[in-house]
């Protein structure tokens, strides 16, 4: 038996569901992306860090997958074992001004919690469509806030295989990066503090201000992986490619947003191959034209990786 089928007879025995050659478009916003070989669906966190030591110990490739919003898998697919925290693993409580939520609880149900009970300083990520293990991995955020400004602490895995807290001043919290980009931890769960001053209806309003922004700047009537590009300190990638000439540039069926230009969208049927051409060919002219490398904000998973 090989390394992944021992693997997931393991996960059958812990009581997870196992997938065998699922197609990974079915589980990013992209809609782009080949099979995982072994795809374990985890219900508890028990499981997940059973697993993932044993992943550790027999040096099997994984990767934790959320909803996929910033996600772009190689169409050969992952060669290894992807551990999907979904609906059997987004638990969120509220306890007065705190909100804890499962790294698999969508930021929208999230947001929608806080909306419920009264809650403030989620605003910013009402519509945003990643998971919470997603959001805290990025230090998400829009519209002038991040998850820094309200996250407290999560429950993780360690490199060494312990359950521990990491509290906020140790996540190395900064523009679309947190210490959990190292690869050494597995977010299990995040805890927030939200400020109760505010009226349910006000929060509503700036809510649903925000969706509509969203809605009315943003091409979300194509798949796409969110802002393609880190904003380069003093520029906005969107306006130096539009003023590279980029905008509705197209490679194979993968397009430069002609609703915002910091967009690249999957037009239908776009594969890896004209994504990661295009990236490159967008990052070329605007080096060349400003002198600004722009820094691709979507994590890009080749299947040799």
């Amino acid at each position: 038996m090989d390394k992944l089928e021992n693997i997931a007879s393991i996960a059958l025995i812990l009581g997870q569901h196992i997938k065998l050659n699922e197609p990974l478009c079915e589980h990013t916003t992209f809609k782009i992306g080949g099979e995982a070989k072994v795809f374990i669906e985890i219900s508890n966190s028990k499981a997940l860090c059973e697993l993932v030591r044993l992943a550790r110990k027999n040096e099997i490739k994984y990767m934790i997958l959320g909803k996929g919003s910033n996600l772009l898998f190689d169409d050969r697919g992952f060669n290894g074992v992807i551990f999907y925290l979904g609906s059997l693993f987004s638990e969120v409580t509220v306890s007065g001004k705190t909100i804890t939520a499962q790294a698999g609880a969508s930021l929208m149900s999230v947001c929608k919690a806080a909306l419920e009970n009264s809650l403030s300083g989620l605003e910013f990520a009402y519509g945003i469509p990643g998971s919470i293990g997603g959001a805290v991995y990025m230090n998400a955020g829009a519209y002038g806030g991040e998850i820094k400004d309200v996250l407290v602490s999560c429950e993780v895995l360690s490199e060494s295989g312990e359950l521990i807290t990491v509290n906020d001043e140790d996540m190395e919290l900064s523009y679309r990066h947190s210490i959990f980009q190292s690869g050494k931890y597995v977010i299990l769960s995040a805890k927030f503090s939200l400020d109760d001053s505010s009226k349910k209806d006000d929060i509503s309003k700036k809510m649903n201000e925000l969706l509509k922004r969203r809605k009315d700047k943003q091409p979300l009537e194509y798949p796409n992986a969110g802002s393609t590009f880190k904003r380069p300190e003093g520029f906005f990638a969107g306006k130096l490619i539009e003023q590279s000439g980029l905008r509705g540039y197209t490679v194979g069926r993968a397009q430069v947003s002609q609703k915002h230009c910091g967009f690249v969208i999957n037009l239908g049927g776009a594969t890896f191959k004209d994504v990661t051409e295009l990236i490159a060919y967008v990052q070329k002219k605007v080096l060349e034209d400003s002198g600004q490398f722009l820094e691709c904000e979507v994590l890009i998973k080749n299947y040799d990786d």
